[in-house]
């Protein structure tokens, strides 16, 4: 279980950060709250990844600063920053023919010194790991044999390991079909709701945010466009702002969180589509 002794905030003030020399958000000043689930929302190339990169410690700011506990992240040594704070880049790559359990046991890494070896605490963490993310009967399969969904599970599995109160994800359910990702998703919710973990993610579905976070953070116009609970923040406006999109938003039917629904120039209901009697392939 997390450590949940201490405040464990995390924020940014007055935040400058980019690639190089290209800024790519400037100016930000947010807090994430502490034990709740935030996503990060915007168009595109907007800056989420960077920003929660810099959050991270993967990428450093060049102005401004990221606090942990109230501390400058880049002045505390990276294995207490990592003891802390669990980032689960997009995409990430793990080395050819390894399995569950071993990609889980990287995870300890923080925990351990440098030529140590395996102690019972890393273990049952590992152990403790691999059951929280639904893996225990897949924990000696190659990470290649296993299908998008549960190779997602298994690099939330390792982050677990890392025993950390704060988790950063960027894009989880990126490539997944609509099963894999509410059950990544599932996972992260459940995560919070039984052990209290504070969980960042980038999404680009905007329903699903709603649905799972209880506050969004919007990016645009390279910086924080606005910041609040989804109730608050998910309206017409913001989402003609942030992503240049005439919508409705009404409750979803069954949670009553909100639910966008973009308007294109799709079909209209009851309109029908003609078919040649040759059918569309002819011609």
């Amino acid at each position: 279980m997390p450590d949940q002794r201490g405040p464990h905030r995390l924020g940014a003030r007055e935040l400058t950060t980019g690639y190089g020399t290209a800024v790519v958000l400037g100016d930000v000043t947010v807090d994430i709250p502490e034990g709740r689930i935030t996503a990060m929302i915007g168009a595109n190339g907007c800056g989420k990844s960077t920003l929660l990169r810099t959050l991270g410690r993967a990428l450093d700011p060049m102005a401004g600063t990221v606090l942990l506990d109230g501390k400058d992240i880049a002045t505390e040594p990276r294995r207490s920053v990592a003891r802390l704070l669990a980032l689960l880049p997009q995409s990430p790559v793990a080395p050819e023919g390894l399995t569950v359990r071993e990609l889980c046991g990287f995870g300890r890494h923080p925990h351990r010194g440098m030529l140590a070896r395996d102690t019972a605490a890393d273990r049952a963490a590992v152990e403790q790991a691999l059951a929280a993310a639904g893996l225990d009967d897949l924990a000696e399969r190659p990470l290649h044999r296993l299908s998008g969904g549960q190779r997602q599970r298994a690099w939330i599995a390792m982050a677990l390991a890392q025993e950390t109160p704060i988790m950063l994800l960027d894009e989880p359910t990126t490539y997944l079909d609509i099963a894999h990702q509410l059950d990544v998703l599932n996972l992260l919710a459940d995560l919070n709701r039984t052990q209290g973990r504070t969980i960042v993610m980038v999404l680009h579905d905007l329903n699903q945010a709603a649905q799972y976070a209880h506050h969004l953070v919007a990016v645009a116009d390279g910086g924080v466009y606005a910041t609040g609970s989804p109730e608050d923040l998910l309206t017409p406006e913001l989402v003609r702002a942030v992503f240049g999109v005439e919508s409705v938003v009404v409750p979803h039917p069954v949670t009553g969180t909100p639910l966008c629904l973009p308007i294109g120039t799709g079909r209209t209901a009851g309109e029908t589509t003609a078919v040649r009697p040759g059918g569309a392939g002819e011609g």
